[in-house]
């Protein structure tokens, strides 16, 4: 998309339908869910730990300053802001704040920061922007009391602000009720601290990238099959990630690459490549939706980065199909669905999404909302109680649509009205930046001849 598709205000974005294929290679930021933990883990590492290609964005903005506010001493290079070095100070160092931690609209840096804070023995409080006060937190919050850690909260501990005195903990052993990533991580992270051992049975597959770093840093965790994980407190230090000589290096975020891989599909014509993407297989659900609706996506040159694996993905554009997502693979792409939804809409027949409620409790209720805007666009989206249904193919026209404050939505309407008849306002598109702030730089320059991106 060249300069002519876009304008922006802060909190405004109109876009017109592109005129000629993606093109060219792109790069996407640092993965989220990483840049998070890398904060948090190196903190509780004996030295420095130095990272590249961290996502400066609104989300991991509100964990480094929440690091930073418990006594961890973090430089960001004045040069590069995707460059950092996490002193860490190990838990037994951490301090007590002396204010309110803001998490900002960020549920990762809440829920792990819970279990962090679970284990030391002073007060503390989380809070952050509404939304975030509306999202669940009595998952995180009863295990944490069950370790025995003080957490309350509004609606008995269910939503922040959540206040928290810890110290004290005994590991526990936990079934999970529903598979989430940022539960276990607190737990793992509590875990760390507590006497005894902490196991956690996990209903299906998540996320696994602390277990990942964990290890790495040489933490007593044990994995028994894809769905029980042991953890207890280290006898010795933990070490640091990464090295001034060979520094921790954060992959492209696959669900980041999920919103250019469908402009790539969708756009006639396009042959696009998305350069070192983390291809993490607890990742990469929407991968396999995707190819399942007949898109031509191939994964090049696997390799990887250290801790996590990381690959070029190439799409070109395709006649897609729909198809029916349900089961464990929902998991593996629960942040994705806004974009597949945008997929299904140009896709033969009715794509079905079901065993997906997860996406009613996300930055904003997902099933309601994506159906609400895209139908705006001329889609025809059934919200159901556990997903929705996609009738296609529908041609797109432009509309005001809305991002309910949800960074992942206004991405998805974005893609959608590159190939939409006429122009598209997007309203509260600033929250883009809480995971993607060069999003519609890197779309400008794509469609741009193929320049790189």
């Amino acid at each position: 998309m060249s300069s002519e598709h876009t304008t922006a205000s802060p909190a405004e974005l109109t876009i017109h339908p592109v005129a000629r294929p993606l093109r060219g290679t792109a790069r996407v930021p640092g993965d989220k869910s990483i840049s998070h933990r890398v904060l948090i883990l190196g903190a509780l590492a004996d030295g420095p730990t130095v990272v590249r290609g961290w996502l400066p964005a609104a989300d991991c903005l509100a964990t480094l300053r929440c690091v930073r506010a418990l006594g961890v001493r973090v430089d960001v290079s004045p040069d590069d802001p995707t460059s950092l070095t996490v002193h860490g100070v190990g838990a037994e160092d951490l301090q007590e704040p002396d204010d309110v931690l803001d998490c900002d609209g960020s549920g990762t840096t809440m829920r792990l920061l819970c279990g962090l804070l679970a284990g030391r023995p002073f007060f503390s409080v989380l809070t952050g922007r509404e939304a975030l006060r509306r999202r669940p937190m009595r998952r995180v919050a009863e295990p944490l009391r069950l370790m025995g850690a003080t957490v309350l909260g509004r609606h008995e501990g269910a939503y922040a602000p959540l206040a928290i005195r810890g110290g004290l903990l005994e590991g526990i052993e936990y079934p999970m009720p529903v598979a989430s990533a940022q539960v276990k991580s607190a737990l793992l992270l509590a875990g760390l601290q507590a006497g005894g051992t902490t196991t956690i049975h996990q209903p299906g597959p998540a996320r696994d990238h602390t277990e990942r770093l964990l290890k790495a840093m040489g933490a007593p965790l044990h994995l028994e099959g894809d769905n029980i994980v042991r953890v207890r407190r280290p006898d010795t230090p933990l070490r640091p990630l990464g090295t001034p000589e060979t520094p921790f290096l954060v992959p492209g975020d696959f669900s980041s690459a999920a919103f250019l891989l469908v402009a790539g599909l969708l756009v006639p014509e396009s042959d696009l490549v998305v350069l070192d993407v983390g291809v993490n297989p607890t990742r990469t659900g929407a991968l396999e939706i995707l190819r399942s609706m007949g898109a031509d996506i191939t994964v090049e040159h696997r390799r990887h980065a250290q801790v996590e694996p990381i690959a070029n993905v190439r799409v070109r554009a395709s006649r897609l199909q729909a198809t029916h997502v349900g089961g464990e693979v929902v998991v593996r792409a629960i942040d994705e669905f806004p974009i597949i939804a945008v997929a299904a809409t140009q896709a033969h027949g009715s794509t079905v999404v079901r065993d997906a409620a997860e996406l009613r409790v996300k930055e904003t209720d997902r099933i309601a909302n994506v159906a609400r805007e895209l139908n705006k666009m001329g889609a025809r989206v059934e919200p159901r109680p556990d997903g929705f249904v996609v009738h296609g193919p529908t041609p797109l026209h432009g509309a005001e649509v809305e991002s309910h404050g949800d960074h992942r939505l206004a991405m998805a309407l974005a893609i959608a009205a590159l190939i939409a008849e006429g122009t598209t306002t997007i309203r509260g598109a600033d929250v883009i930046a809480d995971s993607f702030p060069s999003f519609t730089e890197t779309l400008s320059i794509l469609t741009d001849t193929g320049r790189k991106a």
